[in-house]
């Protein structure tokens, strides 16, 4: 019976690997340094375009926290060529949809819409790059958006600081040590012209990535980018990178947050390398392996058998320059935060000192093949993961072969980062208590 299930898994995996799409694209470079990537696809009339700008909080003044994530705000309030409040309004009209985010290391604008209204989107974005509106009333209406998101995400919502701590007792040097969302202090005490040349100095084309999917000639769209785009100015700037290397943590470090939670929770972070390196590949997997799903090492022993867990995952956060895989968790009932701790403990020592089995491994394979496809599954999914992989490694391509790194992983990898990451000296934990206690 295991050696049929044990085939059925491989057979799964042959099957999945077989149907992985090809992503066909083409990219070119404008005058200007604006990077383009167009993937043309008519299976569905439906066109997503996207910006994406190599700006995050990383790149901020350590004074200035914050920018980056309200200039995702700031630049919805309109342009010389569209009033305030209108933005959405064409979005709507037109039968699409837009949203935007940051990270510590880009932000991303994009617009979904049927393919007949793709014209609207690139005159959005062009004018967001090149005639964004930044006054006072704007700035101060963005500041009281960005308040209320931070009381609603952050200082009031059970468990919402734990990135934040993780963070700033992480990193010591580098700009990851802050937030996204920044200080509200370093926003408030910004006047227009720090925010002015803000927008000039990262929102330009050379940048940038411009990176569309969906119904289009592409012959015809190369001429509207070029219409669109084309007469926009590179940005006279220098764009610095981001080289401070952090140091080794050099020990464990342990601190208690008292927080509005009902259950006390346990919070541990492991400094990681680089997205794209061989080592992140396996740490991925290796969460996988942890969390991943009902059947996963940490769901079963934590919160099935022995119930001291509501609730237990180890994801990697895994970013341009490092990163840290997370664990983190929540006790059931009167579970004492150490017990959890020495159960989760064990489960990692578990995978250092045992190589997973061959069919844990199989299904770990089909797993991470199934959750790469699926990053396909829409128009939009496809330009952001194409303006990624050029942003981050120079490799559009990366889209079609990506996955071949993680099926390089092998059982011996991941036994190897669990020792070498998953470390006292490389951690930091945290327990969170109610504040009653």
């Amino acid at each position: 019976m295991k050696k049929l299930l044990t085939f059925l898994v491989a057979l799964s995996a042959t099957t999945l690997f077989a149907q992985s799409p090809k992503i066909d694209f083409e990219e070119y470079d404008l005058d200007n340094g604006l990077h383009v990537i167009l993937h043309e696809d008519h299976s569905t009339p439906i066109v997503g375009v996207s910006v994406m700008y190599h700006v995050g909080s990383k790149n901020e003044d350590s004074n200035r926290t914050g920018f980056a994530h309200f200039f995702e705000h700031l630049l919805f309030e309109g342009s010389k060529n569209i009033k305030r409040g209108e933005f959405f309004k064409y979005i709507e009209n037109a039968g699409g949809q837009n949203n935007a985010n940051t990270t510590k290391d880009r932000t991303f604008y994009y617009e979904v819409l049927p393919s007949n209204q793709l014209e609207l989107g690139l005159w959005l974005e062009s004018e967001r790059m090149l005639h964004a509106v930044i006054d006072n009333e704007g700035v101060e209406t963005q500041r009281e958006v960005v308040k209320e998101e931070k009381r609603l995400r952050v200082d009031n919502r059970p468990y919402g600081s734990v990135f934040r701590e993780l963070f700033k007792r992480a990193y010591k040097k580098h700009p990851y040590k802050w937030e996204v969302i920044g200080s509200m202090e370093h926003l408030n005490a910004a006047n227009e012209e720090d925010f002015i040349k803000f927008y000039q100095k990262f929102y330009v084309p050379n940048n940038a990535v411009l990176s569309i999917a969906g119904d289009f000639n592409s012959e015809e769209l190369k001429k509207d980018i070029e219409a669109y785009f084309g007469a926009i100015p590179r940005g006279e700037n220098e764009i610095p990178k981001i080289t401070i290397e952090e140091p080794p943590l050099g020990g464990e470090v342990r601190d208690t947050i008292y927080d509005n939670i009902q259950l006390p929770g346990l919070m541990q972070a492991y400094r990681m390398p680089a997205q794209g390196t061989p080592d992140s590949y396996a740490l991925e997997m290796l969460g996988t392996l942890l969390s991943g799903g009902e059947s996963s090492r940490f769901n079963k022993k934590c919160v099935q058998e022995s119930e001291k867990a509501l609730f237990v995952a180890n994801f990697p956060y895994s970013l341009e320059n490092s990163g840290l895989s997370i664990v983190y968790s929540i006790v059931n009932g009167e579970t004492k935060l150490d017990e959890l701790e020495e159960e989760i403990q064990e489960e990692i020592d578990q995978v250092k000192n045992e190589l997973i089995s061959d069919y844990e491994y199989q299904k770990l394979r089909n797993s991470i093949e199934s959750d790469f496809v699926y990053n396909f599954n829409s128009m939009i999914g496809i330009a952001e993961n194409l303006a990624n992989y050029h942003m981050y490694f120079g490799d559009a391509n990366l889209i079609n072969t990506e996955l071949e790194r993680y099926l390089k992983v092998t059982k011996e990898d991941i036994q190897r980062v669990a020792q070498k990451y998953f470390v006292e000296d490389n951690r930091v934990v945290l327990y969170y208590l109610p504040k009653e206690q």
